[in-house]
């Protein structure tokens, strides 16, 4: 019998105040990283950030809303019409317009297994938490 997991977004565990919903575990997804990002209106504080430490190259979907990438040092819009790829040493920051955007993120290490990240386990705790 084929596995399958059939899941509502809005159902999913969360962290990070509830914008970053861990669709790869509540899936059971174990060949790449995939989380939902809900980003609310005129976001700032996304980190800008690279994966040179792990490898991981990632993949941006917007499926709602529209905002911008900084890659580089360089902004591009971004939109449910527009997909993105960033490799593991390349900063990217995420920014929000007027409205609040969501994205799906893929992640994984070109050519290696994919190992997850704690936080992104059920049950984990909320990092935000841990900084109070």
């Amino acid at each position: 019998m084929a596995s399958y997991a059939v899941k509502k977004i809005d159902d999913m565990e969360a962290v990070y105040g509830g914008a970053m919903k861990k669709a790869r575990a509540e899936l059971g997804v174990e060949a790449f990283g995939l989380q939902v990002l809900d980003f609310p209106p005129n976001l700032t504080r996304y980190p800008e950030h690279d994966h040179s430490e792990d490898g991981q190259e990632e993949v941006y979907i917007p499926v709602r809303g529209k905002g911008e990438i900084e890659i580089e040092g360089e902004r591009h819009p971004i939109d449910p019409d527009t997909i993105v790829r960033v490799g593991p040493g390349v900063t990217r920051k995420i920014f929000t317009g007027d409205e609040p955007m969501r994205v799906i993120a893929i992640g994984g290490v070109p050519g290696k297994a994919y190992e997850p990240a704690a936080r992104t386990e059920l049950g984990a705790p909320d990092p935000l938490a841990q900084r109070a």
